[in-house]
């Protein structure tokens, strides 16, 4: 009503504008939290440790290239990664960000309705951040993410572990955590490295859901 000299093609654009409609996308790409199948390989397609690092870059005890190497890990587009998971048959995958590994896979395994294991071994991390955290230099945000720490099996057993606390770090732009089929995972694995994402790894297996009130086991 207030626009009155506006063309009829202006109106429709402005109209255009105001629809809540951003995008479309075909049913069948989509890969949703829930959909994790037991017997599927995780898959992570990039190391973890954003949080710590940038928090010991904040008191000066970062080293340059711990930075450098973080930076150009966040930098790096998931676009890639996604498109070959969905090839190799994922149909479950999210990215890595603010409640860290262990917090997404919280959310995978219960819209799954599934259990988990992971092994610390395979998990990859960014260079220096085993190093930080054993100075005990954390995000501020890993004391809220470490209330998650209820969904873990057997906690005693695995909580001194050196490499535990890097499963709650927040990461910023970090990777995406997908469920593969078994047999499909180390075709996918040699796409994923032949792609640029050269620390991606198989980090755990999903399992048929147990009547455990705690999903998730870790192998040390």
């Amino acid at each position: 009503d207030q626009l009155p000299l506006l063309r009829q093609a202006d109106l429709e654009i402005v109209e255009e504008l105001r629809d809540p409609l951003h995008g479309l996308i075909d049913q069948h790409l989509v890969m949703r939290k829930g959909g994790m199948q037991p017997g599927n390989a995780l898959i992570v397609t990039k190391p973890v440790g954003t949080g710590t690092l940038f928090a010991a870059d904040m008191r000066h005890e970062a080293r340059g290239r711990w930075i450098s190497d973080a930076l150009a890990n966040m930098t790096q587009s998931n676009r890639a990664g996604a498109e070959c998971l969905h090839a190799h048959g994922a149909m479950a995958c999210t990215d890595i960000t603010g409640f860290g590994l262990l917090g997404h896979l919280v959310e995978m395994v219960k819209a799954s309705s599934v259990d988990a294991e992971v092994d610390l071994a395979s998990v990859p991390y960014l260079d220096g951040a085993l190093e930080t955290v054993a100075k005990g230099i954390m995000s501020s945000l890993q004391p809220q993410n470490l209330r998650l720490r209820r969904a873990v099996r057997e906690l005693e057993r695995i909580s001194g572990d050196p490499r535990y606390p890097l499963l709650f770090d927040p990461q910023t732009a970090g990777g995406l955590l997908a469920s593969v089929p078994h047999d499909r995972a180390e075709a996918c694995l040699e796409d994923l490295h032949r792609l640029g994402y050269a620390r991606a790894a198989v980090v755990g297996t999903v399992l048929p859901e147990s009547n455990h009130p705690e999903p998730i086991t870790i192998l040390s």
